[in-house]
C-alpha cells in the first residue's frame, strides 16, 4: 500500500485555512497525491459549513494525532482552493475499551435532550469513541446518521463499491448525480453537515483485520459470513476487545448479531433512575419488615440491593452498606437482615435501590452461528420465525457465494435454489434442525433479498445505532446476541406476477422488486398529511421521499408545524442545520426533503392543527386525503387529529418516543379502535400544600421554583402593565370581581410599584437579598413556629411524620457561592423587568458580596395568627374574606397614589421562562430557588442541568428511537396505502432500546354496538340528505327502532321531548333551527352540519348511536 501503510486510502473531511467572507464556506478537500491509491477515483470533496461553527471542527481535527502501524507518519493534506500551503493532520483513533471520558466539554444547549437520556458520563465516553461503519447502502447511512447526531468522536465510512440508481430507494445522502461515485466518498459532505464536531473519514479499499484495532466499535452491513467470522475472531480476541456488529436488511427481513467480547460490563442495564421510597416503619425482627408511606408505589423487586439513609432510631442501617431484599410488595419489603438487636425505629428514612453492573459473556460469531441460544422475540405471533431466519440468512450467504448474485425478484427458480440450500443446511444441524422450513416464507425472503428498503433501514439503523452507543459507553443492556425481524405482512394482499417486479430503471427499483410496480404507483399518487416537522417529522419526510410517496403527478404531501428551529433541535432533527435556527421548521424540512427526492410534491404550512384553523384544514382538505401521519409531541393535538380522522374516516398512523422508548399505533377505519379510545392515566400531581410548605423531593422544590419564577417575573409585571395600560378598565374589573383573586392581583401590583419598586441596580440587589430572607429564613421560621418539631395532629400522631421533613432556616453567607449565585441571578432578572442597566461588577463575587452586605435586613418575628394550609385537597391559598370589597377599594386608592410617582410611559418587561438559553439566568434562578429550598428541608440538591430537565419539563429524546419508530410506521404505511389488509396484518409496537425490548401485536378492534339487525362502531357516521325537518329526522330514527328524546347541535339543545314548546319546532328544517336557536354560523363552503342525538329503544334502554350528518343544499 506504499509508504503510508494502511491509511493510504483514507480520505479526510478537513477545513480550509481561510474562511470565506460569506455566511457559509465551501471547502474543497484534496488528498495528498502520495497517499492516494490508483483505485480512488474521487479526490475532491466539497462541503458547506456555518461560519461560526467551524472552530469546533478545527480544534477536533488539530487535536487528532498518531502514527500509522508501520511507525511512519500518515499525513493527509487538505488543499485550500489549489493554494500551495496546506494543513497537515496526523490521524489514528486512540485504542481503548470504552472512550476516555476526561476533558470533554459538552454543548448542553445542543445535546440537552440527549443528556436527559444518557447523562454526562455516557456522553463523554461517546465523544471519545471511534466507530467504523462498513457498507454505505441505506442501512449504513442510517447508522452513520444516528451516530454522528449522537456525537461520537469519529466515524469512518468504508465502502469499495459505487453508487447505483438502485441505492436511491434507501440512502438519503445520495442523489442521481452521485451514481458512479464511490459510496463512502459520496456520503462525506452531507454527513459532515449533521455535526461538525465529529471527524468523518473514508476508507475505499479492501479492509484488513488489523485496521479494526483503531476503533472501539465496528459495524458491517454488507459482508459475507466467511469474512465476518474472520473479522469477529480478531475483534473478540483483541485486547481490549473491539465491539463487533453485523447487521443486514434484505427486503422485509433483517438480522443483527452483536459480539462485545468475552467479558463486557454493562454499567447501567436500563437507564432508569434508582427507585426510592420513604420509610414509615421498620420492625426489630429477623428478617425485618420495612414499610413505606403510600405516597408512591415502590418499584423494587426481589433480589434488589438497597441502601438506607436518614433513619432515626435504627441508625445501624445508615452505614451505606447495600442490603438484599425479598418479598417486595407495592408499599413494603422484607430485609434479609436480623434487626432484633438494632435500635428501635423512631422516624424518617429513605431507602434507595443500588443499581448493579452486569457482566455479559459474548460468544464469537463462529460459535454463535452453530449455537445461537435464545433469540430476542419481537412478535409472539411469529415465535417460529427467528430460528428459520437464522437458517435463511446463512442460506442466502451460500447462494450469493455460489452464484455471485442475489436471487432475482420474482424468480421461482432462484427461490427454489435458496429453499434447497436452506434445507441442506437444516439437515446438517441434526437435533438442532428446524422442524418446518416454511417454503412460503423463504420464497418471500428470496424475492426481496437484493433490496434494501428505507423503512427497514430506518428501523434497523435505530437499533444498531443504539447498540453502538452501548458498546462505546456501557450504558443500557446490549442485544444478546442475535435479533431477527420480518414484516412479510406488509406485502400486497393480491398475488404478484413476475412481471410486476421488473425494474423500471427508476430510483424505486429496489422497492419495486419487493412490492411490485402497482403498489409503487399507489405510493406515488397518495395524498398525505404529516402533522409536525420536529424529530419524528424529519424522519418521516426522509422516509417518504425515499419511498416515493406523493411523488407522482396525482400525489401531494402537506406538512404543517407552527414552531421554529432551535439549537437543541439539531441533535436529532437531522434535516436542520445551525444556519436554519429561527426559521420555520416545516419550510426548512420540506425544502430538505425535496432535495432528497426532487419529484416530491410537498406544501409546507405554519398552521397549528386545531379548531381555530378549520378554515385552512377544511372539509375538502380532509376528504381528499389518503392517510394522515402524526408527528406530534402533545396529547391534546393528537386527540384533535384523531377526531378529525375518525370523522372523515381516514387512516391515522400514530407514534411517539420517550428517551430510548417508542410506540406506534395504527388507527385504521372500521378495523381498529381510534387513538382516543384508550388513555394513559393522568400523571400524579403533588398536592399544593406539599409543594408550598412540605416538600420531600427535589421535584417539589423545582415545581415551586418554576411557579415563583413565573409569578415574580412574568405574571406580576404583566399584571402591572395591564393596570398601567388602562387603569380605569382594570380597576373596574377588579371591583366587579370583588374576590380573593382580585385582592391578590392588586396587592402584587401595589407591592411591585411601591414597596418593592426598583430604580437602581442596588435596589435590585436589595430586592434579591430580601427575597432570600423571605423564602429561606422567615417562611421557615414561621412554619416551625406554627408547627414545632413535637407538634401532633388532631389524632395525636406526630405532625412531622413521613413523608414530611422538618425544615431548618438558612443564613446567607457571602462565602457560599450558591447564595451569591442566587442573589446575582435574581437581581439581574429583576433589573431586566424594570429596564435597569446591568453593571459588569455584578458578576464579580467580591464586589457582589460587598453590595449584598450593604442591605439592611429587618428582624423577623413569627406571628400566631398565620394560617398555613395543610389540606392536601386545597387548590388555592387565596382565602375569601367578608371585607374583600373594602380591602380592594383601599388597595385601588393606594395604587392611584403611587402611580402618580411613576415616570411617564413607564412599563415593565415581563420575562417568559426560556430553558434552552444558558446565558439568560433563568435556569440559574430556578436552580438557586430549588436548591436553597432543598437545603432547608435536607433534600439532595441538583445541578443546573438536572434542574433544567425537571423544571423545563424536557422530554428526553434521542435519534435512534425516533428513527426506529418512523421505520416501523412506514412499514405500516405500505399496508395502509395498498388497502385490503386485515386487522391481523397490522401491528402496534412498543419498544425499549435500552433493555432491549420489542413488543408487537395486532391493534385492538373498535367496540361494536348492536341494535336489532344493525351494528355500528365509533367509525360510523349516519348521513341524512335532502335538508330534512326535525320531524323527518325523528321519524327516520323511529323507522330504525330508535326513539329520539334529545337532539343537540354543539352545546345548544335543538329538541328535547320533555319541553312542550319544542314541539313547535317539529316542521322546521334542522339547518334553520341550528342557525336560529344555536346561532350557528355555517361557512359558505359547508354543505352539512352534525347533530348529536340521544336515543332509547322500545324498552327505554339508552342506545349510543353514531353522529348524524344533516346535508342541505
Amino acid at each position: 500500500m506504499g509508504s503510508c501503510g494502511i491509511f493510504a486510502s483514507v480520505q479526510f473531511c478537513m477545513l480550509p485555512r481561510k474562511r470565506a467572507p460569506a455566511d457559509g464556506v465551501v471547502v474543497n478537500l484534496e488528498a495528498d497525491p502520495e497517499t492516494t491509491t490508483a483505485t480512488d477515483n474521487s479526490n475532491l470533496v466539497s462541503s458547506s459549513f456555518k461560519k461560526h461553527h467551524l472552530d469546533s471542527c478545527i480544534n477536533a481535527a488539530a487535536a487528532t494525532e498518531s502514527t500509522a502501524k508501520n511507525g511512519e507518519n500518515s499525513a493527509i493534506k487538505a488543499g485550500n482552493s489549489g493554494q500551495s500551503n496546506s494543513r497537515v493532520v496526523e490521524y489514528s483513533p486512540s485504542i481503548m475499551a470504552l472512550g476516555d471520558a476526561n476533558h470533554t466539554e459538552i454543548d448542553e444547549d445542543l445535546h440537552s435532550r440527549q443528556l436527559a437520556v444518557y447523562g454526562r458520563e455516557t456522553m463523554r465516553r461517546l465523544f471519545a469513541s471511534n466507530v467504523l461503519i462498513s457498507g454505505m447502502r441505506g442501512l449504513g447511512a442510517e447508522i452513520a446518521k444516528n451516530l454522528i447526531l449522537a456525537g461520537v468522536k469519529s466515524v469512518t465510512l468504508h465502502d469499495e463499491g459505487v453508487v447505483e440508481l438502485w441505492d436511491l430507494s434507501s440512502n438519503f445522502v445520495f442523489s442521481e448525480s452521485d451514481v458512479g461515485k464511490n459510496r463512502a466518498l459520496a456520503s462525506v459532505q452531507k454527513f459532515q453537515e449533521l455535526n461538525n464536531a465529529v471527524i468523518i473519514s473514508t476508507l475505499t479499499t479492501k479492509l484488513t483485520k488489523e485496521q479494526l484495532s483503531d476503533f472501539q466499535a465496528v459495524v458491517f452491513t454488507d459482508i459475507g459470513f466467511e469474512k465476518a467470522i474472520e473479522f469477529d475472531d480478531y475483534c473478540h480476541n483483541h485486547q481490549p476487545p473491539i465491539s463487533f456488529i453485523k447487521a443486514e436488511v434484505r427486503g422485509l427481513f433483517g438480522s443483527i448479531f452483536c459480539d462485545f467480547g468475552p467479558e463486557f460490563t454493562v454499567v447501567d442495564v436500563d437507564g432508569e433512575d434508582p427507585h426510592t421510597g420513604i420509610i414509615a416503619s421498620i420492625s426489630n425482627d429477623n428478617p425485618a419488615l420495612v414499610s413505606c408511606v403510600d405516597d408512591e408505589r415502590l418499584e423494587l423487586q426481589d433480589g434488589d440491593l438497597v441502601v438506607f439513609s436518614e433513619v432515626h432510631g435504627m441508625t445501624e442501617l445508615n452505614d451505606g452498606k447495600p442490603r438484599n431484599i425479598k418479598s417486595a410488595r407495592p408499599y413494603s419489603f422484607t430485609l434479609e437482615e436480623d434487626t432484633t438487636n438494632f435500635g428501635t425505629y423512631i422516624k424518617g428514612g429513605i431507602v434507595t435501590q443500588v443499581k448493579q453492573p452486569k457482566v455479559l459473556n459474548f460468544k464469537p460469531l463462529r460459535e454463535a452461528l452453530k449455537d445461537p441460544g435464545d433469540f430476542l422475540l419481537s412478535d409472539f405471533s411469529k415465535f417460529d420465525h427467528p430460528p428459520l431466519l437464522h437458517l435463511a440468512f446463512q442460506a442466502l450467504d451460500k447462494f450469493v457465494s455460489d452464484f455471485k448474485c442475489f436471487p432475482v425478484a420474482g424468480s421461482e427458480e432462484d427461490a427454489k435454489k435458496l429453499i434447497s440450500i436452506a434445507g441442506n443446511i437444516n439437515e446438517s444441524l441434526g437435533d438442532g434442525r428446524v422442524e418446518d422450513i416454511n417454503p412460503r416464507l423463504l420464497r418471500h425472503f428470496a424475492f426481496g433479498s437484493g433490496a434494501v428498503l428505507n423503512p427497514m433501514a430506518a428501523m434497523f439503523g435505530g437499533i444498531v445505532g443504539q447498540e453502538v452507543v452501548k458498546a462505546c459507553s456501557g450504558k443500557f443492556h446490549p442485544l444478546f446476541q442475535f435479533f431477527y425481524f420480518d414484516s412479510v405482512e406488509s406485502l400486497p394482499t393480491e398475488p404478484l406476477e413476475p412481471s410486476d417486479f421488473r425494474p423500471l430503471n427508476s430510483r424505486y427499483d429496489a422497492q419495486i422488486s419487493v412490492f411490485g410496480s402497482k403498489l409503487q404507483k399507489k405510493l406515488e399518487d397518495a395524498k398525505v398529511f404529516i402533522v409536525g416537522s420536529g424529530a419524528l417529522g424529519c424522519e418521516f419526510l426522509k422516509n417518504i421521499a425515499l419511498m416515493g410517496v406523493s411523488c407522482g403527478d396525482q400525489g401531494k404531501l402537506t406538512i404543517t408545524d407552527d414552531d421554529v428551529i432551535e439549537k437543541s433541535n439539531l441533535s436529532r432533527q437531522f434535516l436542520f442545520r445551525d444556519w436554519n435556527i429561527g426559521q420555520a421548521k416545516s419550510t426548512v424540512a420540506a425544502s430538505a426533503a425535496a432535495s432528497i427526492n426532487s419529484r416530491l410534491n410537498i406544501e409546507a404550512l405554519q398552521n397549528r392543527v386545531g379548531p381555530e384553523t378549520e378554515n385552512v384544514f377544511d372539509d375538502t382538505f380532509w376528504e381528499n386525503l389518503t392517510v394522515v401521519i402524526n408527528a406530534l409531541d402533545n396529547v391534546n393535538a393528537r386527540l384533535y387529529v384523531d377526531q378529525r380522522c375518525l370523522y372523515f374516516q381516514k387512516p391515522l398512523l400514530e407514534s411517539g418516543t420517550l428517551g430510548a422508548k417508542c410506540n406506534t399505533q395504527m388507527v385504521i377505519p372500521h378495523l381498529t379502535e381510534n387513538y382516543g379510545a384508550s388513555r394513559d392515566p393522568p400523571e400524579k400531581q403533588a398536592p399544593m400544600c406539599t409543594v408550598h410548605s412540605f416538600p420531600h423531593s427535589i421535584d417539589h422544590c423545582l415545581t415551586w421554583a418554576r411557579s415563583e419564577f413565573e409569578g415574580l417575573l412574568e405574571k406580576t409585571p404583566a399584571e402591572v402593565n395591564a393596570y398601567l395600560s388602562n387603569p380605569v378598565e382594570y380597576k373596574t374589573a377588579q371591583r366587579n370581581a370583588g374576590d380573593a383573586q382580585a385582592r391578590d392581583n392588586l396587592e402584587r401590583v401595589l407591592e411591585c410599584l411601591e414597596k418593592e419598586k426598583c430604580e437602581t441596580f442596588q435596589d435590585c440587589i436589595t430586592w434579591a437579598r430580601l427575597r432570600f430572607e423571605d423564602y429561606f429564613v422567615n417562611r421557615v421560621k414561621q412554619l416551625i413556629y406554627t408547627f414545632p418539631e413535637d407538634a401532633a395532629t388532631s389524632t395525636g400522631a406526630p405532625f412531622w411524620s413521613a413523608p414530611k421533613r422538618f425544615p431548618q432556616p438558612l443564613q446567607l453567607s457571602a462565602a457560599d457561592p450558591s447564595h451569591l449565585q442566587f442573589v446575582m441571578a435574581a437581581s439581574i432578572l429583576r433589573a431586566e423587568t424594570f429596564g435597569i442597566p446591568i453593571p459588569d461588577w455584578v458578576k464579580h463575587p467580591k464586589m457582589l458580596a460587598e453590595a449584598v452586605e450593604k442591605v439592611i435586613v429587618p428582624d423577623f418575628q413569627p406571628r400566631k395568627d398565620v394560617k398555613i394550609v395543610t389540606d392536601e385537597k386545597a387548590t388555592t391559598f387565596s382565602t375569601a374574606s367578608v371585607d374583600d370589597a373594602a380591602v380592594i377599594n383601599e388597595l385601588i386608592f393606594k395604587l392611584e397614589l403611587c402611580t402618580e410617582n411613576l415616570p411617564k410611559g413607564f412599563k415593565m418587561k415581563p420575562i417568559q421562562f426560556e430553558k434552552d438559553d444558558d446565558t439568560n439566568y433563568h435556569m440559574d434562578l430556578i436552580a438557586g430557588l430549588a436548591n436553597m429550598r432543598a437545603r432547608n428541608y435536607s433534600i439532595p440538591e441538583v445541578d443546573k442541568l438536572k434542574a433544567k430537565f425537571i423544571a423545563g419539563r424536557i422530554i428526553p429524546a434521542i435519534a435512534t428511537s425516533t428513527a426506529m419508530a418512523t421505520g416501523l410506521v412506514c412499514l405500516e404505511l405500505y399496508k395502509a396505502l395498498d388497502g385490503g389488509h386485515k386487522l391481523e396484518d397490522y401491528r402496534n409496537t412498543f419498544a425499549n432500546l435500552a433493555l432491549p425490548l420489542f413488543s408487537m401485536a395486532e391493534p385492538v378492534p373498535p367496540k361494536v354496538i348492536k341494535h336489532n339487525d344493525m351494528s355500528w362502531t365509533v367509525w360510523d357516521r349516519w348521513i341524512l340528505r335532502d335538508n330534512p325537518t326535525l320531524r323527518e329526522l325523528i321519524q327516520w330514527l323511529k323507522d330504525k327502532g330508535l326513539n329520539a328524546y334529545s337532539i343537540s347541535y354543539g352545546s345548544c339543545l335543538l329538541y328535547n321531548s320533555m319541553f312542550p314548546r319544542h314541539r313547535d319546532r317539529m316542521d322546521k328544517k334542522i339547518v334553520d333551527l341550528a342557525q336560529d336557536v344555536a346561532k350557528a354560523e355555517l361557512p359558505p363552503n359547508r354543505r352539512h352540519l352534525d347533530v348529536v342525538v340521544a336515543c332509547e329503544d322500545d324498552e327505554d334502554n339508552d342506545i349510543d348511536i353514531p353522529l348524524i350528518s344533516i346535508y342541505f343544499s
